[in-house]
């Protein structure tokens, strides 16, 4: 079962490590999201988190909240590639689906994904997301309403 963990000393140097294994054709470096998350942290609305199993991390997760527009936003995830295919990302997606409806702060869950990204597109709708309409940025944008 996967975990969620706050990036910490103690993982941060695995973290910056792990790589999608797509030069960064869909999520760029780690480094990157930990740079733009520092840059929001005043916000107090962005959060990057590493994904678990076990003691394992196995991927990492930045999450921008609205709570406004009562919106959670999965600004990108990935998973090291020696970890994909084990189903820890759908695990994952799954996880923080779940704990959205659990919390009652949230109508909508959204993310964005590059339509050449058939693996990462083919997920999300199994998991109900609908395309918007929208795109920015090159990503399709979809949401999930909770």
């Amino acid at each position: 079962m996967v975990t969620f963990r706050k990036i910490t000393e103690e993982n941060f140097d695995a973290i910056l490590r792990m790589d999608a294994g797509d030069g960064h054709a869909f999520v760029p470096p780690n480094a990157e999201w930990l740079a733009q998350a520092w840059l929001y942290y005043e916000n107090h609305d962005v959060y990057p988190f590493a994904i678990y199993e076990g003691e394992t991390p196995v991927g990492l997760m930045e999450l921008d909240e609205d709570l406004d527009a009562r919106t959670m936003f999965l600004w990108r995830v990935m998973v090291h590639k020696p970890h994909q295919g084990k189903g820890y990302g759908r695990a994952a997606v799954e996880k923080l689906i779940a704990l959205c409806r659990e919390s009652g702060k949230y109508d909508v869950l959204g993310l964005g994904c590059k339509p050449e990204n058939t693996a990462g597109m083919g997920l999300y709708k199994s998991l109900g997301f609908t395309p918007t309409g929208e795109v920015e940025h090159g990503e399709v944008q979809m949401c999930l309403i909770l």
